[in-house]
């Protein structure tokens, strides 16, 4: 049987010096482009239009909850994951799950969801840089893998959500798109960096915008 990958996760979230993120420039004006609605509504939209609209929704969910300074917990993600798979309900995988071609197999054990819904309150810890949080976050969902479809739409969502918490909207989310590893610590930190990055360009742009 293949390693377990959420288990190599685990430990490699350990691993990585999340503080070592740079910090970012002041939360920028809401941008000119909302990057992540001209993801859905252009991309997503181009190959499925149902899905870009049942996306949108679930984006207009989360931006609700992040309003409310509301923290990811497992059953928010519930809520939005309904309206990202346009299904009534939703629940937890019941066994293993298997992604990139099946080179990756998540486990199942009896703290899976326990330790899922620890995860995913460190993404409101104040001692770690926003970027590195909001790109754990994404990183979390993509390899405790909690549902059987659709998790790689959700994580994204994820990822905007703690960032919109703290003012933040992204002008693009294009480079996020690429296939993470959950035994790469390097590229688990290169993602966080890459959301500081976007971070600061977004700003850039609505400064310029302004002026």
């Amino acid at each position: 049987m293949r390693d377990d990958s959420l288990s190599v996760w685990c430990r490699v979230r350990e691993q990585v010096d999340w503080s070592s993120v740079a910090t970012t420039s002041p939360a920028p004006v809401r941008p000119a482009v909302d990057g992540l609605a001209a993801w859905f509504d252009g991309p997503v939209r181009h190959r499925d239009p149902d899905r870009a609209d049942r996306l949108l929704t679930a984006m207009a969910l989360s931006r609700a909850a992040a309003s409310q300074e509301e923290p990811l917990t497992p059953p928010l993600l519930d809520d939005w994951q309904k309206s990202v798979l346009g299904t009534p309900d939703v629940c937890l995988r019941q066994g293993d799950a298997f992604a990139k071609g099946g080179r990756e197999r998540y486990g199942l054990t009896p703290h899976t969801w326990r330790d899922f819904a620890a995860c995913l309150r460190q993404s409101a810890d104040p001692s770690v840089p926003l970027p590195a949080r909001a790109a754990r976050a994404y990183l979390d969902i993509a390899f405790f893998h909690p549902y059987p479809d659709g998790n790689a739409r959700l994580a994204l969502l994820a990822l905007a959500h703690v960032l919109e918490t703290e003012g933040v909207r992204l002008s693009e989310v294009g480079p996020l798109q690429t296939a993470r590893y959950a035994d790469d610590p390097a590229g688990a930190l290169d993602l966080a960096a890459l959301v500081s990055v976007l971070i600061r360009a977004s700003h850039r742009r609505a400064t310029a915008t302004a002026q």
